[in-house]
């Protein structure tokens, strides 16, 4: 079995989600150990932004592809091949201004590929990468998932059910710690449930 650890965090060691994420990863391995780890760190190593170039070579926008279209459609195979490679995959996804990381929506979009997640057909678009479990680790400074209008806000946990839905991935966890910048005791109390979802998923694998 073969597990990808994605984390996004721009904060380091001061990481909630990194945190959880290693914590996830640490558990997932306790129950399966013959998984072997491959770890992305999307804030030292991200992928540009999406450009005509990393799209270009896609559409066959031309026969003869540019070097720099050459170049962006490498970042995206190697990209794409590594998340298909995986059975599962571990994604820490702080909570920045409503949405994800730019860095991890940048990843994203080079896994977005018609071909290698996902498909046209005359039904709609069809998920060519099913089979796999993600879980996410969702941190936030706020509580959002407790009223109607936090949940309008809320545009972290939401996208990520549904681009991996799109790829054809029903099996999506969260791990959710919110409210950690709200005092000491809703942060103790927010990651306090996260780890007990955490040794749920574990208890799950077994």
């Amino acid at each position: 079995m073969k597990l990808l650890h994605v984390d996004s965090s721009i904060l380091g060691a001061h990481s909630t989600s990194r945190q959880l994420t290693a914590e996830i990863v640490q558990n997932w391995l306790d129950t399966q150990p013959d998984t072997t780890v491959e770890y992305l760190d999307l804030a030292t190593d991200a992928p540009s932004h999406f450009s005509a170039d990393a799209l270009g070579i896609k559409v066959g926008a031309q026969a003869d592809p540019t070097a720099a279209q050459r170049f962006e459609n490498g970042v995206s195979e190697r990209l794409v091949a590594q998340f298909l490679a995986a059975d599962v995959i571990v994604i820490g996804a702080p909570f920045y201004n409503f949405s994800i990381p730019t860095q991890l929506k940048a990843w994203i979009d080079r896994l977005a590929q018609v071909g290698r997640t996902f498909k046209y057909t005359e039904q709609g678009p069809v998920g060519l990468a099913g089979g796999k479990t993600v879980i996410v680790a969702s941190t936030r400074g706020g509580a959002y998932s407790t009223s109607e209008g936090g949940q309008a806000m809320e545009h972290q946990e939401s996208y990520l059910k549904v681009i991996f839905g799109f790829f054809g991935i029903s099996d999506v966890r969260i791990v959710r710690a919110e409210g950690l910048a709200m005092g000491e005791a809703p942060k103790a109390a927010a990651l306090t449930a996260a780890r007990e979802q955490i040794t749920q998923i574990a208890e799950m694998t077994v």
